[in-house]
């Protein structure tokens, strides 16, 4: 039955990628199927770390009393907007 909250991909590596990771997860107890949830968090990783990259790239000419300053701003605002979301 397919799942619609899903996507097939088709993917190629290097055969010793394919045994090293194989390898991994039967050393985990893990099964084939837990193949798929393996590399989905692991490309969630890989994201969300280059993002992380780049938002340092674009920060980099900031003092960091400055960043500090622009970071509790911006907590603020999320609390203040979550808070009055929360109210309403």
């Amino acid at each position: 039955m397919p799942n619609d909250t899903t996507t097939r991909w088709t993917v190629s590596v290097s055969k010793d990628t394919d045994i090293s990771v194989r390898s991994f997860l039967a050393q985990r107890g893990m099964k084939k199927g837990d193949l798929s949830k393996f590399i989905e968090d692991a490309v969630k990783w890989r994201v969300l770390e280059q993002t992380m990259a780049e938002a340092r790239d674009k920060f980099s000419d900031l003092e960091p009393g400055e960043l500090d300053d622009l970071l509790e701003e911006a907590v603020a605002a999320a609390r203040e907007e979550t808070s009055a979301k929360s109210a309403g």
